[in-house]
């Protein structure tokens, strides 16, 4: 298989091949050598290196395969250093990034009814996301995944529930008329925008803080430490716990997946799974320490009296209206999962 480097990643191997070449000729020519070239793995995220996604996810998984040492080595590109999340899938697909962490949404683009995974109040939490993803409706839908783009998703974790932000509380539906509440540009995050409620506004992530400095937008929505992340606590007034979205990150690889031999791969499921594991826990307890941080300070208040139900009902009863037979078998089959 042929495989075209994104550009980041041919400039950093340039550099690498040429700082290496001089010991490795020298080798050669004493008559050294290795037991085999070792395949190295890009794996590419959205997300800083104080984040739990990357510290509990992305890292484990590089550790957990070094440490393994079965000929393989994974190379991290974070904070959207290969592209933005649609870029970003668009590279795995064509063999230009071999591992992306991606939002379901994300991989939407290239197979729509995974963007259901995202939709509004379909998980009632990460435990929930947790059951669905060892279920048959979620082995079936990651089989068509594959069947239909060719990326393999190689394990999935909750990095989160997305709550509201604005400079007022937000504790019914209601609270959202008349306010500009930015949404991420995807088909299933503006059909929840429609489902809560909200006027939804597109902007990049990037841009988000400087939006709702210059009053672009008055709000937003993101799970706790995304809102941490991109410091939105010094630009809006009230975190509102509605809890409306599981923060979904499937872990996709592409088609260096088939150059891996049987050992390499088990080695990188089983580091996978332990990234699974692990991400949840750490998600917690730094949601924790903000949440307190956040309700002891005077930067952002805590609203923790959301009617989390009447967001609940209106959300499931527009989705259930508005999906088409695929996406509303992908939702029930979510659904059928809770406890």
């Amino acid at each position: 298989m042929t495989r075209h480097p994104h550009p980041t990643l041919r400039r950093r191997r340039a550099a690498l091949t040429l700082a290496a070449a001089a010991p490795l000729l020298a080798a050669s020519a004493c008559g050294g050598g290795g037991d085999g070239d070792s395949v190295e793995i890009t794996l590419a995220h959205s997300y800083t290196e104080d984040q739990p996604q990357h510290r509990c996810g992305a890292q484990v998984i590089a550790d957990a395969v070094a440490d393994a040492d079965a000929g393989m080595t994974v190379e991290i590109f974070s904070n959207s250093e290969l592209g933005g999340d649609a870029d970003r899938i668009s590279s795995v697909v064509s063999g230009d990034v071999d591992i992306d962490i991606q939002g379901a949404s994300g991989l939407g683009a290239v197979y729509e009814p995974v963007s259901v995974l995202d939709a509004a109040y379909a998980f009632d939490d990460a435990d929930h996301l947790a059951r669905y993803f060892e279920s048959e409706p979620a082995e079936e839908l990651i089989e068509a995944f594959a069947d239909e783009a060719g990326i393999r998703t190689l394990g999935a974790w909750s990095a989160g529930m997305r709550h509201f932000t604005a400079n007022q509380e937000i504790r019914e539906p209601a609270d959202l008329e008349g306010l500009r509440m930015r949404f991420p540009n995807s088909s299933q995050f503006l059909l929840n925008a429609e489902a809560l409620g909200a006027d939804a506004t597109e902007v990049a992530y990037e841009e988000l803080f400087l939006a709702l400095q210059q009053g672009t937008v008055e709000g937003q929505e993101n799970p706790i430490v995304n809102v941490d992340a991109v410091s939105l606590d010094e630009v809006q007034d009230f975190i509102s716990l509605s809890s409306h979205q599981a923060n979904s990150n499937l872990v996709v690889i592409g088609g260096v997946w088939e150059e891996l031999n049987e050992e390499q791969q088990q080695v990188l499921s089983d580091a996978v799974a332990t990234a699974v594991e692990e991400v949840p826990g750490c998600v917690e307890e730094d949601e924790q320490e903000l949440l307190e941080g956040w309700s002891s300070g005077d930067e952002m208040q805590v609203v923790d009296d959301v009617d989390v139900e009447a967001f609940r009902s209106q959300a499931d009863e527009f989705l259930r209206a508005n999906f088409n037979e695929e996406q509303l078998a992908v939702y029930e089959g979510i659904r059928e999962s809770a406890q």
